[in-house]
């Protein structure tokens, strides 16, 4: 029955697309621009009919482009399509931008073999156990962490469905509630750096894949935590939608130490601070190593207030480059600096002005005489005023800014988080953070790595990527070790045993990460050799042109045309993949975007924001399909679909408020990058 729904409504949308091309198109005196528009109209029929998308854009490109040639020179019709195959095919191939994404790709798949996200769920929903719908939130945000080392949205949500949905179900989670959680977090992975969609929309868009990545990380937070907000407060709403955890599930076993030192009070701070300074019936070094574990919140929120106190208070130095442009540097001089984009609408270039300190200094170098200019007089008074300009600088440097008063109110709600954190600190917290640290600490550090050189420019994705799969290889290696270690702790022979079973593991882990990474990126690469025929087709017969000049003509502001575009996106996210969309559609509307003043790097954003639509709304809805084929028999399609619609209306609410505040994408690349 299910199955016949589907075929229905897929039939309904072919119908759509079917009919009105057969009613409007001017079958008279067709031109090419009319068979542009028909090819794109073929190309979305095919794909819902199940052809393979990659194969089905090459096929219509090469047929459609060879009508284009042949209409102009049918002798040498058939040459130039297949120069022209044979041209995109190499374009495609040496693009540097695509390296990364087999690269991230494979990465991802090592984390996910590196068994840390069962722990990291362990901890992450003992930690918030209190807290309404506590495995629902720690779903969320096991996912959005997840995302932040593998942006590979099917591996996200088969593995969360293998280890969150059971045991939501188990605590008597309703079945819609668990099954949106799970496929709502596992599309974060879509948003969040390193996504996949964006290094493939910026390779089409020729927008930076850094700074794409700088502008997703707070709208793809931002929507984790809208996430976070509907569960919480449907849970307070509807309690026995997801009821609380019983007490056995929030049970810590404590570790020998803890419970000798239990008895003398709950308090761990406390207790550890009592039998450092005085006999606990515990070892001192043992002490000592959990008093350090305890202190490391309070010394993070320390180095935190620390350096937001530097930066807020850091001195503006002005350098001064008087010496330098009377010595005749000019480089030195500064140049005039372009308007910021708003986000909306993009930046404008404004006409090229000569800086008045240009002026001056080729004023002066007309009044200099060459007799000056070869005896260097003018360049006597570098030094002094260099000299100058460092004097400046140091006083500057020991002249703070005073402290203002948000700085202020930020110190004392540091001190209160720190004061309730320790108030809060009983032994039970103390084992919870130290599993969160053994799971989330390692992944964290490889995340800034990754990120963190991209973003700040240290390293290419390309490069990035490459360390990262390093490292998800070291993580592997590492926790599989351990793993084997404990098991045969009992043993004598427990660290060779373990050394082998970890090597034998590894080559099962790389063998199958590779054939992933292989699988996936060719089907990437494919899309894009497709994409490219396909494109240069379509704008042989004039097709671009034909929609340029429809667009043109309803006369829209770049408000209308926005919200158009992110509609039609929407819309098609509901049949077709990200993939299709961004290789077939992205080509029609980039070129607009320029008429509208639209910076595409805002455009990309929304973009990635809205075709999470192609994840989480049927028929397509492949997060659903991905939890279906790991879910428990009685499980069905239509309770997963039903589940995912609460997010998807929220995921409309974040689309929204990123339109509506376009610095949530835009002030991380502006900070970074100036733009």
């Amino acid at each position: 029955m299910k199955m016949r729904k589907e075929l229905w409504f897929g039939f309904s949308l072919m119908v759509a697309i079917i009919i009105p091309v057969i009613v409007l198109m001017p079958w008279a005196h067709l031109t090419n621009g009319h068979l542009g528009l028909m090819m794109l109209a073929l190309i979305c029929v095919g794909i819902m009919l199940g052809f393979p998308t990659a194969f089905t854009l090459m096929g219509m490109g090469v047929f459609f482009g060879w009508l284009a040639y042949r209409s102009v020179d049918p002798a040498t019709a058939g040459q130039r399509i297949l120069d022209m195959f044979v041209q995109r095919t190499y374009g495609v191939m040496s693009n540097d931008v695509l390296i990364a994404i087999p690269l991230f790709l494979f990465m991802g798949y090592l984390v996910e073999r590196a068994q840390l996200i069962d722990k990291l769920f362990r901890s992450l929903h003992l930690a918030a156990a209190r807290i309404p719908g506590a495995l629902a939130v720690a779903t969320i945000v096991t996912c959005a962490i997840f995302a932040t080392a593998t942006g590979i949205v099917g591996a996200v949500v088969t593995l969360m469905g293998l280890l969150a949905f059971p045991a939501m179900l188990k605590a008597g989670y309703n079945v819609k509630v668990a099954a949106g959680a799970v496929t709502a977090g596992g599309c974060l992975g879509i948003l969040i750096p390193p996504s996949v969609l964006l290094i493939v929309y910026g390779a089409v868009a020729g927008v930076s894949v850094v700074q794409l990545y700088a502008g997703a990380f707070l709208p793809g937070f931002m929507l984790a935590a809208l996430y976070v907000g509907y569960v919480i407060l449907l849970a307070w709403w509807k309690p026995h939608l997801m009821p609380p955890l019983a007490a056995s599930e929030r049970r810590v076993e404590l570790p020998p130490f803890a419970q000798t030192l239990a008895k003398q009070g709950s308090n761990a701070l406390t207790g550890l601070w009592r039998a450092l300074v005085a006999s606990g019936g515990v070892a001192k070094r043992t002490v000592l190593a959990q008093l350090l574990v305890t202190l490391v919140p309070a010394l993070f929120i320390a180095a935190l207030l620390g350096t937001t106190y530097h930066m807020a208070t850091a001195p503006v130095v002005e350098a001064s480059t008087t010496g330098l442009i009377e010595a005749g540097g000019l480089v030195a001089a500064p140049e005039a600096e372009s308007e910021l984009s708003s986000g909306l609408i993009g930046t404008q270039q404004p006409e090229e002005k000569e800086s008045p300190v240009k002026e001056s200094a080729a004023e002066g170098a007309k009044k200099t005489s060459p007799a000056e200019a070869q005896t260097g007089q003018s360049a006597k008074a570098a030094p002094g005023a260099a000299t100058t300009a460092g004097k400046t600088a140091n006083t500057a440097e020991s002249e703070r800014l005073p402290v203002p008063i948000w700085l202020w109110i930020t110190f004392v709600v540091g001190m209160a988080i720190i004061a309730l954190i320790y108030w809060l600190w009983s032994w039970e917290r103390l084992e919870v953070f130290k599993m969160l640290l053994s799971s989330f600490f390692p992944l964290a550090l490889m995340i800034l790595a990754v990120l963190g050189s991209i973003v700040f420019g240290l390293a290419t994705p390309s490069e990035a990527a490459a360390v990262g799969g390093f490292g998800g290889f070291l993580l592997a290696a590492v926790y599989r070790f351990i793993a084997y270690w404990r098991d045969g702790e009992s043993s004598g022979k427990a660290t060779g045993k373990a050394v082998w079973s970890t090597v034998k593991e590894l080559g099962v882990i790389v063998k199958e990460s590779s054939f992933l990474t292989a699988k996936t990126s060719a089907m990437v690469c494919w899309l894009f050799v497709g994409s490219g025929v396909f494109s240069a087709a379509f704008a042989l017969l004039g097709g671009q042109e034909v929609i340029e000049k429809w667009v043109l003509s309803l006369d829209m502001t770049p408000v209308q045309f926005m919200i158009l575009a992110q509609f039609i996106i929407f819309i098609l996210g509901w049949p077709l993949e990200w993939t299709e969309i961004i290789i077939i559609f992205m080509p029609i509307f980039l070129p607009l975007l320029p008429h509208f003043h639209i910076d595409p790097l805002f455009f990309g954003l929304l973009v990635a924001l809205n075709l999470q639509t192609a994840f989480l709304s049927p028929p397509v809805a492949m997060a659903a399909f991905y939890l279906k084929g790991v879910s428990p028999p009685h499980v069905t399609l239509n309770a997963i679909f039903a589940g995912m619609m609460p997010f998807m209306g929220i995921q409309v609410i974040a689309l929204v408020l990123l339109y509506m505040f376009p610095q949530i994408g835009l002030w991380l690349p502006q900070l970074v990058y100036g733009r």
